[in-house]
């Protein structure tokens, strides 16, 4: 029981510290007026349009993924995402405490998609998600083997192209950019699991045992 109860401690640890490394990489993408991928950027470009709190439509959008997320994925998994939600809008609406980036837009980019992947990692790893595509990445990659960082990505275009009346063209292409590092990370990381989840003789299977000679000398 204690071992249980330290392992779940530790799962809801590596949860927060994935959504305080996501918020940072949110936080960027947001202060150089970029969109990030998932539900996420969906509403930070809501945010533009509608010039309405981030932390107010991450959750809103995010109420019917959770439904799917509920039938789909189980209680465990969607309580979890939850609460995920809940921290990672708390951390973003406090984004005003952090300093400034005094980076260039490409730098930012880079450094936000990269941060945010990491924390989409650290969820999964934890059983939890941050919601919108996701979830539905990572349902599709139990159920049919989908490369969740391949259909994070494809998604993740789609919020691009809503998000086009609120960003400039360049900055739709830099977040193209950032969303393909977090699109590679999360891939990368996926493999990284499902490789070392195969069985040992998956893996590298054992070479055939050499033939044995004959016990009978051939007829001369």
């Amino acid at each position: 029981m204690n071992h249980i109860t330290h392992q779940r401690r530790r799962e809801w640890l590596v949860i927060a510290l994935g959504c305080i490394v996501a918020a940072v990489g949110v936080s960027m993408l947001k202060q150089a007026r970029m969109v990030t991928g998932g539900s996420a950027g969906l509403s930070l470009s809501l945010s533009y349009l509608l010039h309405m709190r981030f932390s107010v439509l991450f959750m809103l959008v995010n109420l019917p993924f959770l439904i799917f997320s509920w039938a789909k994925m189980g209680r465990s998994f969607t309580l979890r995402t939850i609460a995920a939600i809940v921290l990672l809008s708390v951390l973003t609406a406090l984004q005003g405490l952090l300093p400034d980036y005094p980076m260039s837009p490409l730098s930012e980019a880079a450094v936000g998609g990269t941060l945010v992947g990491v924390g989409i990692c650290m969820l999964f790893k934890n059983g939890a998600s941050f919601g919108g595509s996701t979830v539905l990445a990572l349902y599709l990659h139990r159920r049919y083997g989908r490369d969740p960082g391949k259909t994070g990505f494809a998604f993740d275009l789609a919020v691009i192209l809503t998000s086009l009346s609120a960003i400039t063209p360049g900055g739709a292409l830099i977040s193209a950019l950032s969303l393909a590092i977090t699109g590679t990370v999360v891939s990368l990381y996926k493999s990284r699991l499902d490789a070392s989840r195969r069985p040992v003789s998956a893996q590298a299977p054992t070479p055939p045992a050499p033939a044995q000679a004959s016990s009978t000398a051939a007829a001369g």
